[in-house]
């Protein structure tokens, strides 16, 4: 059994909530604050992190609050190759943000591993504009070595709070030829990011009589309770 890719996930993992344990914190507080004025966690990323927003969407012990921005030209189902090119196009992100109605009572999380690309750097700057909490999750590993794009900032530089994922360059971990690694690290890296907030704005929210969390729809009183909360966040989640 190949135990080389754990025990750098696990390593990496640990760190992340060593380093980000009080950002966290701080993020939930984004979260419960957003979500007491009835405003939504908008959730952004383009290619493979465009999954972390659909991880945080309608989920079994997810936020109900969460909506994801999902647009096909910056996801990977229609066309990927497009998609590419796209996350680097000035102006695409404003467009797609403006069929949203996103306001200085919502926050915005970024995830973007390299923390370089147009797209999610132009999104950030939107939310920012709109009054919004901004976070932003890249790894500033990447960031570093990556060419920036004509907006001449980093993620990091755009956002009220950083939280580093310190994944790679080149978001690979495990070298098997000269020149070349596999296996991905940014997508597990964002998942747990994600779900440590939410997990701590749950404990700030625990004492609320609405607890705003899904159920699994295969578990005792889901029915009941996440017909309530979609009676609610279906009038302003377009992607209900």
């Amino acid at each position: 059994m190949s135990t080389d890719y754990l025990n750098l996930i696990v390593k990496l993992l640990k760190k992340i909530n060593k380093k980000n344990n009080k950002k966290f914190v701080q993020a939930a507080k984004y979260f419960y604050n957003s979500y007491k004025k009835n405003g939504l966690i908008y959730i952004f990323g383009t290619g493979h992190s465009h999954l972390i927003s659909l991880d945080g969407h309608y989920r079994a012990g997810g936020l109900a609050a969460i909506c994801p921005i999902l647009n096909e030209k910056i996801m990977l189902h229609k066309n990927a190759i497009k998609g590419s090119v796209h996350e680097r196009t000035p102006g695409l992100s404003n467009k797609i943000l403006k069929k949203y109605d996103i306001t200085s009572t919502d926050t915005f999380v970024v995830f973007s591993n390299s923390g370089v690309n147009h797209a999610p750097i132009e999104a950030a700057k939107y939310a920012l504009k709109k009054g919004c909490k901004v976070i932003a999750i890249s790894s500033s590993n990447y960031a570093k070595i990556a060419p920036l794009s004509k907006i001449g900032k980093k993620l990091s530089d755009v956002c009220s709070l950083h939280i580093d994922n310190f994944g790679p360059p080149g978001d690979a971990l495990i070298s098997v030829k000269k020149n070349i690694k596999v296996s991905a690290f940014s997508t597990i890296a964002g998942s747990f990011i994600l779900n440590s907030i939410i997990k701590e704005t749950a404990k700030i929210a625990k004492k609320d009589k609405n607890f705003p969390f899904y159920i699994s729809s295969n578990m005792p009183k889901a029915k009941k309770n996440n017909k309530k909360l979609l009676n609610k966040y279906k009038k302003i989640n377009p992607h209900l």
